[in-house]
């Protein structure tokens, strides 16, 4: 996959600053929530301070990225956008959480039935963001559908680059000061993989022909180079 050309040069990499500052400084909340006391709890409410913290996380990203789509978009909600991230945000959480505070209950199973649920569940997971935010797209680009296969393809890759940085550093008995400072390193790694990612499926969106005049701004080739030039810095 190759960085975008003139005219969507200048969107994506505005997205890719906007959404990997985002989703970095996003995922501090729930290392924030670890840090202060979450690790400590019983699991029911270690689960749960968890997935509320994914929901700030998802605020967080959610807001970054309204500040580049409100530049092409016309009549963008980034309330809309934010609070439908947040939740995502907090499902995938408690979807990826599940398997480790429940783990007494399916390692016990036969491994047909692991996979039967842990298959579903796994894309149901990498979906839960883009299937949020296409709800909110699908009223402003043509073929918005397809912005919830970039999400997961995005997702899946910076989830991997994830776990292939913080599962060696990662040790048991640790400072946690260390173990928060490996998170935060991984998540910007894969901050930066999701930004990257998704940025190039933002601009094969908003560069199809629109269904509507109504429907969208600047989402022609000539107005995305226009509006990448006259936008204001983020």
């Amino acid at each position: 996959m190759s960085v975008p050309t003139t005219p969507g040069a200048g969107l994506w990499r505005r997205w890719v600053i906007a959404a990997s500052l985002g989703e970095t400084l996003g995922f501090l909340v729930p290392v924030f929530a670890v840090v202060v006391g979450a690790d400590g709890w019983d699991a029911r409410s270690r689960y749960l301070a968890l997935v509320v913290a994914g929901a700030g996380e998802g605020a967080v990203l959610g807001a970054a990225q309204s500040r580049v789509l409100r530049l092409v978009l016309r009549g963008f909600s980034p309330g809309a956008w934010t609070l439908r991230t947040a939740f995502a945000a907090a499902l995938a959480w408690a979807i990826g959480l599940a398997p480790s505070e429940s783990a007494g209950t399916w390692q016990g199973w036969p491994v047909v039935a692991q996979v039967a649920v842990a298959v579903p569940a796994g894309l149901l997971l990498l979906g839960t963001i883009g299937t949020a935010q296409w709800t909110v797209l699908r009223r402003f680009v043509h073929g918005a559908a397809r912005w919830i296969g970039w999400t997961s393809l995005a997702w899946l890759a910076g989830l991997t680059a994830f776990m292939v940085v913080a599962t060696p550093l990662w040790q048991p008995r640790q400072p946690l000061w260390l173990t928060a400072v490996v998170g935060a390193l991984a998540a910007s790694l894969m901050a930066l993989a999701v930004a990257a990612i998704t940025g190039w499926g933002l601009v094969q969106l908003v560069s199809t022909p629109p269904r509507g005049e109504s429907g969208c701004r600047g989402t022609g080739p000539s107005a995305l180079s226009t509006r990448a030039r006259s936008a204001p810095s983020l």
